[in-house]
């Protein structure tokens, strides 16, 4: 695909000095340029939590209403916490 970029006078002379003495078109200097860019600039992977159910079937009957200090407070007993 055909575009219209404007690039500046001393960066040009030197990209085309550059191809010239290399036997290439300016296009073979820009496009490797350019992925270069665009692949530094992609997203990262997105983070995806894995799952880490356990067995069992909930809360046990007497703790189903227990609030979430009293729950923490079980789970840290005997343990400093």
């Amino acid at each position: 695909m055909k575009t219209t970029t404007e690039i500046s006078d001393p960066l040009l002379r030197q990209a085309r000095k550059l191809a010239a003495s290399g036997g290439v078109a300016l296009r073979m200097l820009v496009e490797p340029g350019l992925r270069g860019v665009v692949s530094e600039t992609k997203p990262a992977t997105q983070f995806k939590l894995r799952k880490a159910s356990v067995k069992g079937k909930g809360l046990q009957a007497d703790r189903r209403d227990a609030s979430w200090d009293g729950l923490r407070d079980l789970a840290y007993e005997g343990r400093g916490g």
